[in-house]
């Protein structure tokens, strides 16, 4: 590679570390938050828990179009896009007054991490064809740090305003879901000019990809996707809340999702490794062993949740790596990468949204977390379930050989 070519990939691996940033504070700030929020707005913490199922099914909804608006405005032309309206969505919804601004601004930001969500790994598949493993790792890793920093810092940030409790939740979700965005807009932009430049000379490409949905291993990574999403962010919405109840305090209650995904960068930083050789085919299945040893932790000795977050966090991490490889290297190319992405995530994202309200109605009605717990080892279990399928080398849109 030219000391030219070095240094645009440099660029390019710096823009999407920054958009990667993103993609993640907004959501997570939210659970350290929840109780703040519940007091101030006089919303009821299980109708708060909703939040993330606004999310979650917004993801659903606009994953299966996301693949057309990629070949219309080109990868980088709709992530670009994406990112601005995650900029508008988080100040929509710290806008002080009417409590709809918080409904509004979720949803808004919920449709612009769809859009990155499907894309970026496309974009990974075109951009580093012989590095994807390393690349998703550090990509999801990142997800997992910044999430981890948004999570622990959301209180702290939350009560630099006094005793304003409403600013207070409002300029921390603007803070921990924002303050990158104008740099990682001017990166990615930088980085995807001459693309969008070229989109807009070039004729529309024809629609294709419509198989995809008739496809038995994408429905496969489908479910992969929705099992392992569900896990993630049950455990971020209410790992807070499940802390505040063993008698720790809320920024306490803060650090422990921020362990929670500092170590869920771990187990991104570790998927490199386990997605290598002979073991790329083992770890879909056998990653789920980890998680159950966290959530019987839970159970059996719920006061050391602070320790059962590690193991929960390195399979969170994991996982979501290995679902987001799995959405490159069942595919032959970048465009059937990006279809495979936005059904997998459609059909997904519409499991996991189930997910944390099932959870939190659960805890509610029961008013002890063991009956909520059980989601997540159902969950597990068929999470393992999948990787038996997915781990096999087979490709999407091809018939098995």
């Amino acid at each position: 590679m030219t000391q030219r070519g070095r240094k645009q990939a440099a660029v390019a691996i710096v823009a999407l570390c920054l958009v990667a940033t993103l993609m993640r504070p907004a959501i997570t700030a939210v659970g350290p938050l929840i109780d703040r929020i519940a007091g101030d707005t006089g919303t009821p913490l299980a109708v708060l828990g909703s939040l993330s199922t606004i999310v979650l099914i917004t993801w659903a909804i606009v994953s299966p179009f996301t693949h057309g608006l990629g070949r219309k405005l080109g990868l980088g032309g709709a992530v670009l896009a994406a990112m601005g309206l995650l900029l508008v969505g988080a100040i929509v919804r710290s806008l002080p007054g009417s409590d709809a601004w918080l409904w509004i601004g979720t949803a808004l930001i919920g449709v612009a991490l769809a859009i990155g969500n499907v894309l970026l790994p496309a974009v990974i598949k075109r951009d580093f064809p012989l590095r994807v493993p390393l690349m998703m790792g550090v990509y999801s890793a990142i997800l997992g740090g910044a999430g981890a920093v948004a999570s622990g810092l959301a209180v702290p940030i939350s009560e630099l305003s006094g005793g304003d409790v409403g600013s207070g939740w409002r300029t921390s979700l603007l803070i921990t879901g924002a303050v990158v965005a104008p740099f990682a807009l001017v990166m990615w932009w930088t980085v995807s000019r001459h693309e969008m430049r070229a989109m807009r000379a070039a004729p529309s490409a024809p629609a294709t990809r419509l198989g995809i949905w008739r496809d038995p291993v994408a429905w496969q990574v489908a479910g992969y996707m929705g099992v392992q999403s569900t896990t993630f962010y049950v455990l971020v919405t209410w790992i807070a809340t499940m802390s505040l109840d063993t008698g720790r305090g809320d920024v306490l209650a803060g650090i422990d999702v921020m362990v929670y995904q500092i170590f869920s960068l771990v187990g991104s930083l570790s998927l490199a490794f386990v997605m290598r050789g002979r073991a790329a085919r083992i770890t879909p299945a056998a990653l789920p062993a980890l998680g159950l040893i966290g959530i019987a932790g839970l159970m059996i000795w719920p006061a050391a949740i602070g320790f059962w977050v590690v193991p929960l966090g390195v399979f969170s991490g994991l996982s979501l790596g290995v679902s987001l490889t799995l959405m490159a290297d069942r595919a032959r190319d970048h465009a059937t990468s990006s279809a495979l992405s936005g059904m997998s995530q459609s059909v997904g994202y519409a499991i996991a949204a189930v997910g944390p309200a099932l959870f939190g109605a659960l805890h509610a009605l029961t008013n002890n977390w063991t009956v909520s717990l059980i989601v997540l080892i159902v969950s597990m279990s068929l999470q393992a379930l999948f990787g038996a399928f997915v781990g096999r080398d087979r490709y999407v849109l091809e018939s098995k050989g």
